[in-house]
């Protein structure tokens, strides 16, 4: 190549695809898998039918992925996602086996068929391999191929963050969706694979293997899919919901039968807790499962996975050290909240994650509300702040697949506890987390979406709060001086401009201030004696000096 030509490509990667942010190195495959290319942006996705044959053995799979499509713009390359060990092995549209190209883990597809605006098409992907074994599920994604107490094989996957091209060929950026699923995945005998929506066949074949085919009739993002294997025994009952009968379906291993009879009964405390704050349940077509697995547990779509060791708490410990945590079981009520966040209502990019975790971070809090109380809830929310770091902003880098940092969940969660506190209504409030899950209902959406909605129902100017919390690190810090009757006040540590209603009690008594970044007077008729800053909003307090004029 040419000293020309390849300056020519360096500046075309440099300026096409973002490299820095937050600090940190990004590469051309992180723009490629976080980014809206041109070869993913022509076209929208419609369906999927995913077939798997999963061999034990080897571990390997091998399938098929027949994507629908609606044409956008009229175009002829295709980019389909799929990370190595895996394979894409064929390609085929219209019987024409098609040309394809790899980039890492990006393939790029030659399609030969005419393209029309607004066609409906369909192409089928094969592919197989040996898919990326997680040492540490959830936390690092891929398949996890282990034994039950039993013996038996217990497959199962979860891949967010990592992304669901782990093992299967997909559009992997969250902002597309097919509108319905069909998952077909076949296992050795006498195995049984559970994965979203409803279970609409089971066939038995000659060869010792069955293939249960499960259809999703709502849209479903890539990480949301999942396949769980095992030696698998099954109960059911219905749940009278806003919507009416809610299918509930928990899918356990045998000897746990006795105890997950006992521990799921939550499963309709949970979903009688958030259809109150959030509405209703946004998968009715599609039921309500739980099912066993290896790993603490993970939000899939109308199968939600759960390895908590049938215990309160997360792994038997209370989150919140506020004793409120042991009353219910953490990866039920958590991963069963995503329902709502995550699953109907999705980030369109990675960065804006919050969306999904600082809602159902916030969801316990609601659950200990709903069930013991208000206190019990804020107790609960304020004892979660001992897990925040404080170390980098909540919202990541966009376009390069980056997620933010890790306080998308307890200080998110403290975040919105705190505008609670500035609404000041608390069925304003329930109205406002009822009416986002309308809104919403069944998309991607951007962070900038979420606030603004908030602060149109709120009535409220809140951007200076979302800018301090999800897109700074300080903790905003309310100063204070104190002068006989006389009280001088600002915010510090903050973000240039930051205004933020607190609630404080001077003299026992409550008022109502809107600080700024610049000095404000509050005078009062006998001397300031005590200020305390209401604790349900996650600020910190600096007292700069109590001077009595009157001695």
């Amino acid at each position: 190549m040419s000293t020309h030509k390849l300056l020519l490509l360096l500046f075309f990667a440099y300026f096409y695809f973002p490299s820095y942010g937050q600090n940190n190195l990004f590469t051309r495959q992180d723009s490629l898998r976080g980014s809206i290319t041109p070869e993913r942006e022509w076209w929208d996705l419609t369906y999927y039918h995913l077939s798997v044959k999963i061999n034990p053995a080897d571990s390997s799979f091998s399938g098929t992925n027949k994507i629908g499509y609606r044409v956008n713009k009229s175009k002829q390359l295709m980019q389909i996602d799929l990370q190595p060990p895996m394979k894409i092995t064929r390609v085929v549209q219209e019987q024409n086996e098609l040309e394809y190209g790899r980039e890492g883990n990006a393939w790029f597809i030659e399609l030969k068929a005419p393209q029309r605006q607004n066609d409906i098409q369909y192409l089928d992907v094969e592919f197989s391999g040996k898919p990326q074994v997680s040492k540490k599920p959830p936390w690092q994604g891929g398949v996890s191929w282990g034994r039950d107490k039993n013996g038996k094989p217990l497959i199962v996957t979860a891949n967010q963050g990592d992304g669901a091209s782990l093992w299967w060929p997909c559009k992997d950026h969250p902002y597309d969706e097919p509108d319905s699923m069909l998952i077909s995945i076949t296992v050795p005998e006498p195995l049984m694979n559970v994965s979203n929506g409803r279970l609409r066949n089971l066939e038995h074949h000659n060869d010792e293997t069955n293939t249960s085919h499960w259809f999703v009739s709502n849209p479903i993002n890539n990480y949301g899919v999942n396949i769980n294997v095992g030696d698998y025994v099954h109960f059911s009952n219905v749940y009278e919901g806003e919507k009416g009968d809610l299918d509930c379906d928990y899918w356990v291993l045998p000897y746990n039968l006795k105890k997950a009879k006992k521990q799921f009964k939550q499963a309709h405390l949970m979903l009688e807790a958030f259809e109150h704050w959030f509405g209703p349940y946004p998968f009715y077509e599609d039921g309500y499962k739980l099912v066993e697995v290896s790993y603490p547990g993970m939000e899939h779509q109308s199968s939600v996975t759960y390895g908590n060791g049938y215990k309160n708490g997360y792994g038997g410990r209370d989150v919140s050290r506020t004793g409120w945590g042991d009353k219910f079981d953490f990866i039920l009520v958590h991963e069963s909240g995503h329902e709502w966040f995550a699953n109907s209502i999705t980030n369109w990019d990675v960065a804006d994650m919050w969306i999904h975790e600082s809602f159902i971070a916030y969801s316990e809090s609601l659950f200990v509300d709903y069930f013991w109380g208000k206190e019990a809830g804020a107790t609960y929310c304020r004892g979660t702040r001992l897990n925040i770091k404080n170390d980098r902003a909540i919202i990541g880098q966009y376009d390069v697949n980056s997620q933010g940092s890790g306080d998308m969940y307890a200080k998110g969660a403290n975040m919105l506890h705190t505008i609670r506190q500035i609404v000041n209504d608390d069925e304003k409030w329930r109205q406002m987390l009822r009416g986002l899950n309308q809104e919403f209902y069944h998309q991607t959406v951007r962070s900038e979406q979420v606030e603004n909605y908030i602060c149109q129902k709120s009535g409220l100017d809140l951007k200076p709060v979302f800018d301090q919390y999800l897109r700074d690190t300080r903790i905003p810090t309310f100063e204070y001086a104190l002068l006989g009757d006389e009280m001088r006040y600002r915010w510090a540590n903050c973000i240039g401009g930051f205004q933020m209603k607190v609630a404080a009690y001077i003299n026992g008594e409550i008022h109502y201030l809107t600080p700024g970044t610049t000095w404000q007077n509050l005078k009062k008729e006998q001397p300031i004696k005590t200020v305390e800053m209401d604790k349900d909003f996650y600020t910190a307090v600096f007292k700069i000096l109590h001077l009595d004029t009157n001695k």
